[in-house]
């Protein structure tokens, strides 16, 4: 019989720093699922998906290449609630499944799903544990538009649109807090490694 795997789910806002603690897990020999690459792995070319995207939405959603224009999607959905709905109703499930057979796949001691919508899109059902990594809403603002060099308007409303950093908080079961000296990220993501460890340890 194969076991099933210990998930630590790692979520946070835009800019947080998700990318940057994952690798630090990634550093330690552990596999980080990412849902922002499902969301891209299931509309790829060949996919069921983007036909379905390309007849409801119109070609002119597509690139030369065949690839979703993904910044044309995104400026529709941003303003359209209807059209967002519809869209999450056909790529969550999609996503979802993706993901669940990345995670299943793992033979390690435990393996990390990346999620900025884990609580959102319900993903955070899939995990034994959540890490967020906080950031206070004005270094997210910061951070994201020096990374992204977008406007300050647009990552705000981002933000806006995804759960509170307050109910974040009250539901994450483990708080990184990435507005602290950079020079020990390092050592406290060891010491999480460590009791992600022995959690998935008891489990199993």
């Amino acid at each position: 019989m194969i076991k099933q795997p210990y998930i630590v789910g790692l979520t946070g806002g835009i800019g947080s720093g998700k990318s940057t603690v994952s690798q630090g897990f990634q550093a330690l020999g552990i596999k980080v699922v990412d849902a922002d690459y499902a969301s891209r792995a299931v509309v790829e070319p060949g996919m069921s998906a983007l036909s379905e995207i390309a007849q409801h939405f119109g070609d002119n959603f597509l690139l030369t290449n065949g690839e979703l224009d993904r910044a044309a999607l995104r400026a529709v959905i941003f303003a359209n609630a209807e059209e967002k709905y519809w869209l999450e109703r056909l790529l969550h499930p999609l996503i979802r499944d993706w993901i669940v057979g990345q995670l299943q796949s793992d033979r390690g001691p435990y393996v990390i799903l990346e999620s900025p919508l884990l609580f959102e899109t319900n993903q955070f059902q899939l995990v034994n544990t959540v890490l967020l990594i906080d950031l206070p809403v004005e270094l997210q603002l910061e951070r994201a538009s020096m990374r992204d060099s977008s406007e300050i308007e647009q990552i705000q409303y981002i933000i806006d649109s995804q759960m509170s950093r307050e109910e974040k908080l009250s539901k994450a079961d483990w708080i990184f807090d990435n507005a602290l000296n950079q020079d020990t990220m390092i050592k406290r993501i060891e010491t999480l490694h460590a009791e992600f460890l022995a959690l998935a340890n008891s489990k199993n």
